[in-house]
């Protein structure tokens, strides 16, 4: 046993000295739970596609009518999705502060050189902060969220009524490969069980840009896709069934495409741990 301890030490020791994050790796049965829990539901509203056919293209519900802004943090060197918003009339809020200012001028674009965060200074602003000032009154609004990994942080920051006011979120969530691990789950849970209070989860798409995790029979996408209908606006009941939609298109084109693994779709029955 003594020989047995001193092995995984030197084997952590090995990991964390190269820069390997270690945890305990999650319980099967967890997982699942949370898979069945999170899987892409049916929406009365039609998914149409804004932002291009590659990558910054994303589904959203057909549930434009009465959205005030699109708040839109994380800024590329392309503005599809924004200039969507735009030909309906919807001004979009845009931050970033690795960037000067938007690929492009447009009435309908606010920019500010900040990044989403936690805190309010001269680098980041919150969530909850950005709206108030922008969005006055109590109108809908969509949040298209890209911001390389802090989006957990954001979503379990931004205080319930503000995340009710936004009708649509549509977010690339990053390092779903850390599910895998007990210190990742919990994080990603949390956020997922704070979302699912008034959101729907409307569409998946894995991001071919990062690799797939495999734990046996699951398939975990490290970046994915997801858009969210605030329950209010949503009457569908059933999971959805096809898989990939037919407005998915790749975000990387060179590379080979990723289909939503069947464990993440509620109409596929997983086998029990």
């Amino acid at each position: 046993m003594k020989s047995l301890f001193t092995l995984k030490q030197a084997v952590l020791q090995f990991l964390v000295g190269r820069g390997y994050y270690v945890s305990r790796t999650v319980d099967a049965k967890r997982l699942k739970k949370f898979l069945q829990q999170v899987a892409p539901r049916e929406t009365s509203k039609p998914l149409v596609r804004l932002g291009g056919n590659s990558d910054g293209g994303y589904l959203v519900p057909d549930d434009f009518v009465g959205i005030q802004a699109c708040f839109s943090p994380g800024v590329s060197a392309i503005a599809n999705f924004e200039l969507a918003m735009a030909e309906r009339g919807i001004p979009s809020y845009m931050a970033d502060h690795s960037v000067d200012g938007p690929p492009l001028k447009n009435p309908y674009f606010d920019f500010e050189k900040k990044f989403l965060g936690v805190t309010n200074d001269d680098v980041f602003i919150t969530l909850q902060d950005w709206v108030k000032r922008k969005a006055t009154g109590n109108s809908d609004l969509l949040l298209q969220m890209d911001i390389e990994g802090a989006e957990y942080a954001v979503l379990l920051d931004t205080p319930d009524d503000v995340l009710r006011r936004f009708r649509v979120l549509v977010v690339e969530f990053h390092g779903l490969n850390r599910l895998a691990a007990i210190s990742g789950v919990e994080l990603i849970e949390a956020v997922f069980n704070r979302l699912a209070k008034y959101f729907d989860i409307v569409h998946i798409h894995p991001n071919n840009c990062a690799p797939v995790l495999k734990l046996g029979e699951l398939e975990i996408p490290s970046v994915m896709e997801f858009t969210f209908l605030r329950k209010d606006r949503n009457q569908a009941a059933g999971y959805a069934k096809t898989f990939p939609h037919a407005l998915d298109e790749k975000n990387l084109p060179e590379l080979p495409d990723i289909v939503l693994p069947k464990c993440w779709q509620g109409c596929a029955a997983l086998p029990p741990s």
